[in-house]
């Protein structure tokens, strides 16, 4: 089963990538040019402990 909001970010991905020449540094650039011109519309969220029962709880994530 695929899920239609995993393909959508796979298909930004994509054109995000091919827009760029498959170059990671132009690719990283523009990220980092994009971070700065959104200022604080970008969050940070830091890592916290999943819950147990989970079946996850080793594992870290944020929300």
């Amino acid at each position: 089963m695929k899920d239609p909001i995993v393909e959508e970010v796979r298909r930004y991905r994509m054109e995000h990538t091919r827009r760029f020449g498959f170059d990671l540094h132009r690719i990283c650039e523009d990220l980092r040019r994009l971070e700065k011109d959104l200022g604080d519309r970008v969050v940070e969220l830091q890592p916290r402990r999943l819950e147990s029962g989970t079946g996850h709880s080793d594992l870290i994530g944020t929300d």
